[in-house]
């Protein structure tokens, strides 16, 4: 067994993966970002480096960086999370040469199932059902639209090296074609380095319902049931559950048979899951994720299995755990994200500072997360603050322990999706178990999910520190590693109750992401990011509802839409130009 291991991610996965390593008796490793100096994830590992600055590619995507931290501290293996480099089979193979264990597939299998062309030409020919479509790319627009007529419409144009909903987008016919194979090839470029797209008919309202996989190098192949995930906005996932609620016996073993000679097909090995389409009683393959993913908590709740220990495991070379006889799905269990995110706004980012922070606790209730009070949600990561999963005894009880729990969760200075999900748990749609897409897409309905204005509860005051409580312990980084330092002597009168001996830095006021409005004439930016395309023209007549631009924010591209009709008179914004939250992004008179 490994006796070091490096976390190449950030946030809640670092600490989820870091908790199992220290149950397991191995040391971690955690690297950093300028931007995550004092995160959470950065304090639990028993060392810690700092990789670069804030910007993913210089840090947390910067592969020679983090194999130069794994030979200096002398980790012989990586654990990627998900994100990041989870999926990333250069990684894998840069790893390999490092003669550094990669805790996930073989680069083959990353290769394999990360193509979702090359994926679904490899399915179909083991005889697995896949989603009506293509499995081969389309070049351009015009080729894109010659095969969607063969097809037919609605289409979904996906991008090749896709996944966690980007890259994906739908055509319900010819005109909306050429926006949604450009959005499509866009955000492959952007989070994949591959712009290539192909096509499948889009299947309006299926369930998302996936399996869980692990594979171990002595020829084991099992699955753990399935999730359903079909709670999701933008084809992103939201509410995930298990066991499937349309999904009975039958069909379990049906798609556990499906999913497990899947990733046989490919040689897998580690943790994995086969994504799929579940309409009525049919189920279609989707894709692969060569990787642990967000909702593998819901898994382990009912089935008692640690998903990462076992990939562990896996790694070091060991069997796995459990046979598939051994395997048992007990109760219900459901997961909600804490996204900083406002639903009332169509789910706009919402990035800012945790001003007061308290996780629900209680039986059945867990929470991962990789956050606390004083820390930032920036727009330069993922939105995530938490994963909130509970566990009962059926789908209905967990329901109900759920929104005891969300009840429960305090997070100030925030705008999250807690709202969101106590209202949708409430819903006949989700008691019936519906896909609630008319919900999610309701722009109407989401208004009505806007948190309640309510006084901020008053920080605890720094207590007084005489000078018998003048002991304080730090974290000093030397030469890019972070080490533990106490210091004790008198604190210098002035000084912030944390910091003896130093005057504390001034308090910046900060607002909560998602606020900017349209007021009047004036269309400004309700958050902070980057535009990556400006749809209209100075001069240009438009209608309420017109797409004015698209602004890429914590790894989403958000529609800007006119908020009136009339001309526009003033646009100073153009493609690729940075924007604040309350920027005049355009004036409709």
């Amino acid at each position: 067994m490994f006796e070091k291991v490096l976390v190449a991610n950030r946030g809640e996965i670092a600490i989820r993966v870091m908790r199992t390593l220290r149950e397991m008796g191995i040391g971690s490793v955690a690297v950093y970002s300028e931007a995550d100096r004092e995160a959470p994830h950065v304090r639990e590992a028993d060392e810690a480096f700092l990789l670069g600055p804030a910007a993913p590619a210089e840090s947390y995507l910067n592969v020679e960086k983090i194999l130069q931290v794994a030979a200096d501290c002398g980790a012989e293996a990586v654990h990627p999370g998900y994100g990041f480099l989870a999926e990333n089979a250069p990684f894998a193979k840069a790893c390999e040469k490092a003669k550094i264990t990669f805790i996930g597939p073989p680069p083959k299998a990353i290769e394999a199932m990360g193509s979702k062309t090359e994926s679904r030409a490899l399915m179909e020919k083991a005889g697995v059902p896949i989603v009506p479509g293509d499995t081969k790319p389309v070049p351009d627009v015009p080729a894109a639209a010659k095969k969607a007529e063969e097809i037919g419409y609605p289409i979904a144009v996906k991008a090749a090296g896709g996944g966690g909903g980007k890259g994906f987008r739908v055509a319900m016919g010819p005109d909306d074609l050429e926006d949604a194979f450009e959005g499509a090839a866009r955000e492959g470029e952007k989070f994949f380095s591959d712009p290539t797209v192909y096509l499948e008919r889009y299947l309006e309202d299926p369930r998302h319902v996936e399996v869980q996989v692990l594979a171990d190098g002595k020829g084991n192949v099992i699955h753990l049931g399935e999730r359903d995930c079909s709670i999701q906005r933008r084809h992103q996932k939201l509410i995930e559950e298990a066991p499937g609620p349309h999904v009975d016996a039958e069909m379990r073993e049906r798609i556990g048979k499906i999913a497990t000679e899947a990733a046989a097909a490919v040689g897998y090995r580690s943790a994995g899951t086969i994504e799929g389409l579940q309409v009525g009683d049919d189920y279609y393959f989707l894709e692969m994720n060569t990787r642990v993913q967000v909702e593998h908590c819901v898994t382990e709740m009912v089935t008692g299995m640690d998903i990462v220990r076992e990939q562990v495991r896996i790694a070091a070379g060991e069997e796995l755990s459990v046979s598939q006889d051994e395997v048992e799905l007990r109760g219900h269990a459901i997961e909600c994200r804490i996204n900083a995110e406002a639903a009332h706004k169509n789910f706009a980012p919402a990035p800012g500072r945790i001003t007061t922070y308290r996780e629900p606790a209680g039986p059945g209730v867990r929470v991962d997360s990789g956050v606390e009070a004083g820390g930032e949600v920036t727009p330069l990561y993922d939105p995530m603050v938490a994963k909130l999963i509970v566990w009962d005894v059926d789908r209905e009880h967990a329901t109900r322990r759920m929104l005891r729990a969300l009840a429960e969760y305090e997070v100030g200075g925030l705008t999250t999706l807690i709202p969101f999900h106590q209202a949708i748990l409430a819903t006949e749609q989700w008691a019936g178990g519906e896909t609630c897409r008319d919900l999610t897409e309701d722009k109407k309905w989401l208004k009505g999910t806007q948190p309640a204005e309510s006084a901020s509860r008053p920080r605890p005051a720094d207590a007084e520190e005489g000078p018998e409580k003048s002991e304080r312990d730090y974290q000093v980084e030397v030469g890019g590693k972070l080490f533990d330092v106490k210091v004790i002597g008198e604190a210098v009168a002035g000084a912030g109750a944390g910091s003896p001996g130093l005057k504390a830095p001034p308090k910046r006021e900060r607002k909560g992401g998602g606020g900017a409005a349209a007021a009047g004439e004036n269309l400004a930016s309700p958050l902070q990011g980057t535009v990556l395309k400006v749809a209209v023209q100075k001069d240009a007549e438009v209608a309420e509802g017109d797409l004015v631009c698209v602004i890429e924010a914590m790894k989403m591209e958000n529609e800007i839409t006119a908020h009136r009709a009339g001309k526009v008179t003033e646009l100073p914004i153009s493609d690729g130009a940075a924007v604040s939250s309350g920027d005049l992004l355009a004036k409709i008179e």
